[in-house]
């Protein structure tokens, strides 16, 4: 009798420990769904209309030289074999690219790259998008902004 309690108070706790689902609040208060399987859904369908006036100014383009760049200038050269091994975890810089781009709400190809600290294990990125410098690292296949501790 207390083997088979033991047995079922394990199976129910680890099934409600497998669950990795989590409610998250965005900047405009939007309730998201993160599912364990890397998807995500809104919980809260309905948006207002104040919202939607709020999110088509904050996706307008922006000056194409507000970081101050010369007209000649161009993105620094990374290293070919450095690039080659991040393809494997998607750390690649047009993921990073992709991830500073969806983080500042503006086109991949408004990013600019400009300085960059790469080795095999991390990288320091320094880009230019929506007419603010931001800094990114990369710690393995992780990458985050420079000052959060946490990549979410």
């Amino acid at each position: 009798m207390k083997t088979s309690f033991l047995i079922l108070l394990f199976f129910i706790s680890f099934i409600g420990f497998s669950q990795n689902n989590y409610i998250v609040k965005t900047d405009d208060g939007r309730r998201v769904l993160l599912k364990a399987d890397y998807t995500w859904e809104y919980i809260d369908a309905e948006t207002s209309v104040g919202s939607k006036n709020v999110m088509s100014e904050t996706l307008k383009p922006s000056e194409s030289n507000a970081c101050n760049l010369s007209q000649d200038f161009v993105e620094p050269a990374l290293d070919n074999n450095i690039q080659a091994q991040l393809k494997r975890g998607r750390a690649t810089i047009d993921d990073i690219k992709k991830k500073v781009a969806k983080d500042n709400k503006c086109e991949v190809g408004d990013i600019i790259l400009l300085s960059v600290s790469e080795e095999k294990s991390k990288g320091l990125y320094n880009f230019c998008a929506n007419g603010k410098k931001v800094s990114y690292k990369r710690t393995g296949h992780s990458i985050v902004k420079s000052g959060q501790l946490l990549p979410f």
